[in-house]
């Protein structure tokens, strides 16, 4: 499936470097104790701007639901349809989610509860995106 290479703006380049190292690194508030993705430049809980960290995760979590997309608008991506789009919620913190399509995982297979851990997968020279992977 083509994956979108991203492009890193001063508020992503600290996750995206991380990424890049093979870590998945959030912003942490140190006011409030939260992590947060995506990048933002305050804290979605508590409005702090001042004590916002880059902190790594372990990168583990679970899949808390999923849809598969038939229909998609995105010509890059016709060619793959059908195809999931599951919702991944943080072990280390549960208000913090991404979206994988599940590499490996056929469409309607997704199995919803289980655990998942975060890889890596190179999409142009020196650039890797984070996806999400179903642990055994």
């Amino acid at each position: 499936m083509p994956k979108i290479i991203p492009v890193p703006d001063e508020l992503s380049k600290p996750f995206w470097d991380a990424v890049n190292e093979k870590r998945l690194s959030l912003q942490h508030c140190a006011v409030c104790d939260r992590l947060q993705y995506p990048p933002r430049p305050t804290c979605f809980e508590c409005g702090s701007a001042e004590k916002l960290e880059w902190k790594d995760v372990e990168g583990k979590g679970h899949i808390s639901t999923y849809i598969v997309i038939e229909d998609g608008r995105l010509n890059r991506r016709m060619p793959d349809q059908p195809y999931n789009l599951a919702l991944i919620t943080l072990d280390e913190d549960p208000s913090v989610n991404f979206y994988s399509n599940l590499p490996g995982v056929p469409p309607y297979e997704v199995p919803v509860g289980a655990a998942v851990q975060v890889v890596f997968e190179e999409v142009a020279p020196d650039q890797l995106i984070h996806e999400w992977q179903v642990v055994s």
